[in-house]
């Protein structure tokens, strides 16, 4: 998947598979993947800097990091739609620093941006729409504002709740965004608003029913040591991978085997 315009043609054709990156190495790995596109996440700031939040990343951080990801997908022509997030408060500080925002990242070479939220800067939202870069919304479990949800909890358990975020999600579409990442909502929750929207809808925490499934790259390699969450699966034991080849090495070298003649000059 290459384009936004193909991301839109999937609604109702086929699941759309998504994995963040923050580096180059990474990127070489999703680009010779079927997965079909990849988002340089801000959560970069807590899965590879430590960070207790979000919130350490800024629009220059996002920028490098989308630059080296865009480099080892193949450039601005790779053949993986590229999407990078506005980092804390991007999309809040008005109309022009968010032109500025959206600038610096699609100079790095993302084809997208994502938005968490959508009241309160829909004019944002319409304005980067109507200026050429297109924009995802993120909507339910927004760790942008982890500290007015009260924690990291699933969103829209109660009806009033769930009403909210469809309207949102409806308000999202018309401010023109070409598709939604729902976090932490329950299923039946994300079909209703899945079924609700022309645009692509991709779940994470959201059950089954969304028209695709994003998950951080360390998370579903199992790279990400002492971290769990019951929406993650691990489709390889990286972290054993890992252990093991550092265990291998330090043997090595500490009994002589390593380098050999044949590694040597």
């Amino acid at each position: 998947m290459k384009s936004v315009l193909e991301f839109k043609a999937r609604k109702g054709k086929g699941r759309i598979s998504m994995s963040t990156a923050y580096a180059h190495w990474e990127a070489k790995f999703l680009a010779a993947s079927p997965v079909d596109c990849v988002l340089v996440g801000d959560s970069v700031a807590t899965v590879v800097d430590g960070e207790p939040t979000t919130f350490a990343a800024t629009p220059e951080i996002m920028a490098r990091h989308t630059a080296a990801v865009s480099r080892g997908l193949g450039g601005i022509d790779g053949q993986k739609l590229l999407l990078a997030d506005f980092p804390f408060l991007a999309a809040r500080k008005g109309v022009v620093p968010a032109v500025e925002c959206a600038a610096l990242l699609m100079r790095a070479g993302a084809h997208a941006v994502k938005i968490e939220g959508i009241d309160g800067h829909e004019d944002v939202v319409r304005h980067l729409v109507e200026s050429g870069v297109p924009v995802m919304v993120h909507l339910g479990l927004t760790p942008q504002s982890v500290h007015g949800l009260g924690g990291y909890k699933v969103q829209g358990k109660t009806v009033d709740d769930a009403e909210e975020l469809v309207r949102q999600a409806r308000a999202a579409e018309t401010a023109g965004a070409f598709g939604l990442v729902l976090e932490c909502v329950p299923a039946e929750v994300a079909r209703e608003i899945t079924e609700a929207l022309a645009i692509p809808v991709i779940g994470i925490g959201a059950g089954p029913h969304t028209d695709g499934q994003v998950l951080v790259f360390h998370d579903l390699l199992g790279l990400n040591p002492g971290f769990s969450a019951r929406f993650v699966r691990e489709f390889a034991d990286g972290n054993k991978c890992v252990t093991d080849g550092l265990a291998s090495f330090a043997a090595a070298v500490t009994d002589g085997s390593f380098p050999s003649k044949k590694e040597s000059y």
